[in-house]
């Protein structure tokens, strides 16, 4: 309650200070505030009791069991399976399908637009899962984060030069929605467990990142994405 109370200040504010209009359907938005608060209290009460516990406890039981290969395909599994699942990415893509065919980029029909979003969301997987393999191979190898986040933006910003003007926007929407609710836990979990098993490496500074990685290489991909279709 405490964590929605300045979206409610807002809203109210508004509402009546600018808009000066009374709020509609006060019994629904109430109703609708009681589900969210419930809603947000068993996401984070179900985080810390399932999915960062068995992030790390994966991320322990892989490194303990000291294969490279396993540990990578789990890594890049997770990435992908986390990303294939997420609604903001669903929602996203058949979006863009709607609009694409609307634009005449593709054939106006159900079908073309589902082929459209189920390859923008495939691909954009692709790439997370990806960007979870590098970002496990930078805590085993201690790769300095920065020099791979810069070199991945110089990318994307020699890319947007050449990539087709619909689509950019949708790749930088891309690496956004990629990390929401079911990614960031699992993922995060994953790399601070791997950096508190692995000797000589700091949870702090080797831990976090992945989900930069799992920002980025989407941009790099749906974008490449849109000047091969």
């Amino acid at each position: 309650m405490r964590d929605l109370a300045p979206i409610i200040v807002v809203i109210v504010f508004f509402q009546f200070v600018v808009l000066q209009q009374p709020l509609p359907d006060l019994v629904g938005l109430f109703i609708g505030v009681i589900f969210v608060v419930l809603g947000l209290t068993f996401f984070i009460f179900g985080l810390e009791m399932g999915l960062f516990p068995i992030g790390e406890a994966m991320a322990h039981a892989f490194a303990r069991k000291g294969s490279l290969g396993w540990l990578l395909t789990f890594a890049f599994a997770l990435g992908f399976g986390t990303t294939v699942a997420e609604p903001a990415l669903i929602a996203v893509a058949a979006e863009a399908g709607k609009v694409a065919a609307e634009g005449g980029m593709i054939e106006n029909n159900q079908d073309a637009q589902a082929v459209y979003a189920n390859g923008l969301r495939f691909t954009v997987a692709f790439a997370v899962g990806l960007a979870i393999v590098i970002g496990v191979l930078r805590i085993l190898r201690g790769w300095p984060i920065q020099n791979l986040i810069i070199g991945g933006y110089m990318l994307v910003v020699i890319m947007t030069f050449f990539a087709p003007k619909e689509i950019i926007g949708i790749a930088y929407d891309s690496g956004g929605v990629t990390t929401s609710t079911i990614t960031v836990p699992l993922v995060t979990a994953l790399g601070v467990g791997l950096a508190s098993t692995i000797k000589g490496r700091n949870p702090m500074i080797d831990g976090f990142g992945l989900i930069a990685f799992a920002s980025l290489t989407p941009m790099i991909f749906v974008m490449a994405y849109g000047m091969v279709i």
